[in-house]
Protein backbone atom coordinates (compact mmCIF):
# COMPACT_ATOMS: atom_id res chain seq x y z
CA UNK A 1 0.00 0.00 0.00
CA UNK A 2 1.34 3.31 -1.30
CA UNK A 3 1.99 6.44 1.47
CA UNK A 4 -0.42 8.26 -0.10
CA UNK A 5 -3.39 5.48 0.77
CA UNK A 6 -1.65 4.91 4.58
CA UNK A 7 -2.13 8.80 5.11
CA UNK A 8 -5.78 8.37 3.48
CA UNK A 9 -6.65 6.02 6.30
CA UNK A 10 -5.14 7.67 9.11
CA UNK A 11 -7.14 10.97 7.96
CA UNK A 12 -10.37 8.45 8.06
CA UNK A 13 -9.51 7.15 11.36
CA UNK A 14 -8.75 10.31 12.80
CA UNK A 15 -12.32 11.74 11.26
CA UNK A 16 -14.05 9.01 13.20
CA UNK A 17 -12.14 9.66 16.49
CA UNK A 18 -12.72 12.95 16.80
CA UNK A 19 -16.32 12.91 16.00
CA UNK A 20 -16.60 10.22 18.99
CA UNK A 21 -15.60 13.56 20.99
CA UNK A 22 -18.37 15.82 22.17
CA UNK A 23 -18.07 19.10 20.86
CA UNK A 24 -20.23 22.56 21.13
CA UNK A 25 -19.94 23.81 18.04
CA UNK A 26 -21.11 20.52 16.36
CA UNK A 27 -17.69 19.63 15.26
CA UNK A 28 -17.08 22.56 12.43
CA UNK A 29 -14.00 23.45 14.08
CA UNK A 30 -12.97 20.04 13.18
CA UNK A 31 -14.41 19.69 10.19
CA UNK A 32 -12.52 22.65 9.03
CA UNK A 33 -9.23 21.19 10.14
CA UNK A 34 -9.87 18.13 8.72
CA UNK A 35 -10.84 19.74 5.46
CA UNK A 36 -7.63 21.42 5.45
CA UNK A 37 -5.56 18.60 5.61
CA UNK A 38 -7.80 16.62 3.60
CA UNK A 39 -7.50 18.34 0.25
CA UNK A 40 -3.53 17.69 0.08
CA UNK A 41 -4.21 14.28 1.15
CA UNK A 42 -6.30 13.63 -1.46
CA UNK A 43 -4.21 15.67 -4.38
CA UNK A 44 -1.04 12.84 -2.93
CA UNK A 45 -3.26 10.04 -3.58
CA UNK A 46 -4.80 11.17 -6.82
CA UNK A 47 -0.90 12.05 -7.76
CA UNK A 48 0.53 8.26 -6.92
CA UNK A 49 -2.47 6.29 -7.47
CA UNK A 50 -4.40 7.56 -10.32
CA UNK A 51 -7.46 9.01 -10.86
CA UNK A 52 -9.60 6.27 -9.83
CA UNK A 53 -8.11 6.21 -6.42
CA UNK A 54 -8.37 10.10 -6.15
CA UNK A 55 -11.63 9.62 -6.90
CA UNK A 56 -12.71 7.03 -4.33
CA UNK A 57 -10.83 9.00 -2.03
CA UNK A 58 -12.93 11.92 -2.56
CA UNK A 59 -15.96 10.19 -2.09
CA UNK A 60 -14.84 8.76 1.14
CA UNK A 61 -14.41 11.50 2.43
CA UNK A 62 -17.42 13.51 0.89
CA UNK A 63 -19.06 10.50 3.51
CA UNK A 64 -17.23 11.17 6.29
CA UNK A 65 -18.18 15.21 5.89
CA UNK A 66 -21.38 15.06 4.63
CA UNK A 67 -22.90 17.95 6.40
CA UNK A 68 -20.21 20.37 4.73
CA UNK A 69 -20.98 19.00 1.68
CA UNK A 70 -24.71 19.15 2.04
CA UNK A 71 -24.78 23.11 3.18
CA UNK A 72 -22.65 23.71 0.15
CA UNK A 73 -24.80 22.02 -2.08
CA UNK A 74 -27.63 24.16 -0.54
CA UNK A 75 -25.97 27.28 -0.96
CA UNK A 76 -25.33 26.74 -4.55
CA UNK A 77 -28.96 26.41 -4.96
CA UNK A 78 -29.76 29.04 -3.30
CA UNK A 79 -27.43 31.37 -5.15
CA UNK A 80 -29.08 30.79 -9.01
Amino acid sequence: MSLSLVLACLWAIAANVLAMIPSRDNHWRRAYVLIAAGVPILGFVTYQNGPWWGLAVLIAGMSILRWPVIYLGRWLAHKR
